[in-house]
């Protein structure tokens, strides 16, 4: 249901709810006395009857709103108080209470509910062979519906445009923060490059051991250089300072989640220091990331982090049991997720992430290493 609309502080649905109950009181009440006329049809109806009827028909309206269930079992309750008394259904302006109920019940409530309601008080009125009343009373129920069936179209609409907003924003900030990862990378080659050469220089020969470190630091920056073009940059043009977390930080990073209650079972495999830094630091980020999403949405759940450093790629993965329960559908496809796939984009790499079929979830991601890397990011 969408939230009350307010104006200059006033409740404009509630002024809306208590102004059809003084119509419904009130029309009921000029039909009451319309028909306790001698002659009418409700003539010899008791008083008491004839003063109660326009309270219990209308004043119910109120609750069109904030209880449209009960709001409907009171109206028919006061119909079939008229019926039982005098022997006569609603008619006329009176007319004007159970459509206007039928209309809320459709409008203000689900569907399996209304219907429901809607089924039972069918038939009440066929047995009271009202069955034009009845059409009436389906007709501005199928309104109710429609309009609400609107509603909730327009409601998820703007949810979808807001969480695609959110997304957005979450994978610009991800890209903001590897750029200032591969910004401190790259100037540690260059640093690496500068130092090598000046050390040549000052020996007064070249030799081939540092010409051979020049050339690798030359590689590596002009690679991460290449991934750098290919984020965004922070716009402040401020940079981190501290140095970054690689796949040596992720047993401190472990350790942290044990500590916050879920178990978790680390292997990793290969040549770690063989890997480049700024697959070293997303290889971090991404076990980071996923671990955060066990804790958040896995419950009391037992975490497989495993980490493999082969020649051409680093693989990663980490699952979680779920507490053996379904994973929840709504966090498949979360913010984290997002960065996830910021990261494993940079690299030309791949990413795979959802629900495991015994229950828990499932990350599992490729950043691939190596020269043929660097021509993979390079800008068209």
């Amino acid at each position: 249901m969408q939230a009350a609309r307010r104006l200059a502080g006033v409740d404009l649905d509630l002024v809306v709810d208590i102004g059809a109950a003084i119509a419904g009181v009130g029309l009921t009440a000029i039909e009451v006395s319309l028909t306790a006329r001698p002659g009418g049809l409700i003539a010899a109806a008791p008083l008491w009857l004839l003063v109660l009827l326009p309270v219990l028909m209308g004043a119910p309206l109120a609750l069109r709103r904030s209880a449209p269930l009960v709001m409907w079992i009171a109206i028919w309750a006061a119909i079939a108080l008229q019926y039982g008394v005098t022997g006569h259904a609603p008619q006329g302006l009176e007319l004007f209470v159970p459509f206007a109920a039928s209309y809320s019940l459709g409008a203000q409530t689900s569907l399996r509910r209304s219907a429901v309601g809607l089924g039972v008080i069918a038939v009440i009125v066929i047995a009271a062979h009202q069955g034009y009343g009845l059409i009436g009373i389906l007709a501005f129920w199928l309104a109710g519906v429609l309009v609400q069936a609107r509603s909730w179209a327009a409601s998820l609409t703007a949810k979808n445009a807001m969480l695609q907003q959110e997304a957005e924003q979450a994978a610009e900030a991800e890209r903001i923060r590897i750029a200032r990862e591969l910004h401190d990378i790259v100037a540690h080659h260059l640093s690496v490059i500068v130092l090598q050469a000046a050390g040549a220089r000052a020996s007064g020969s070249a030799g081939w051991t540092n010409l051979e470190k020049i050339e690798n630091s030359g590689r590596q920056a002009l690679a991460e250089t290449r991934r750098l073009l290919g984020v965004l940059r922070d716009p402040s043009g401020q940079t981190g300072l501290a140095p970054q977390p690689g796949i040596n930080e992720i047993d401190a990073l472990v350790t942290s989640v044990r500590a916050a209650g879920v178990p978790v079972h680390l292997v990793i495999s290969g040549d770690r220091a063989a890997v480049p830094a700024a697959v070293d630091v997303s290889v971090y980020r991404i076990a980071q990331e996923a671990l955060t999403n066990v804790l958040k949405h896995a419950g009391h759940a037992c975490a497989n982090v495993t980490i493999g450093c082969a020649d051409d790629a680093v693989t990663i993965d980490v699952t979680d049991d779920g507490s053996k329960q379904p994973a929840n559908p709504n966090a498949v496809d979360g913010h984290g997720l997002a960065g996830m796939r910021e990261r494993v984009a940079v690299f030309g790499g791949e990413l795979r992430a959802g629900p495991r079929p015994g229950g828990g979830f499932a990350v599992h991601a490729r950043l691939p290493i190596g020269d043929g890397l660097a021509r993979t990011v390079e800008l068209s």
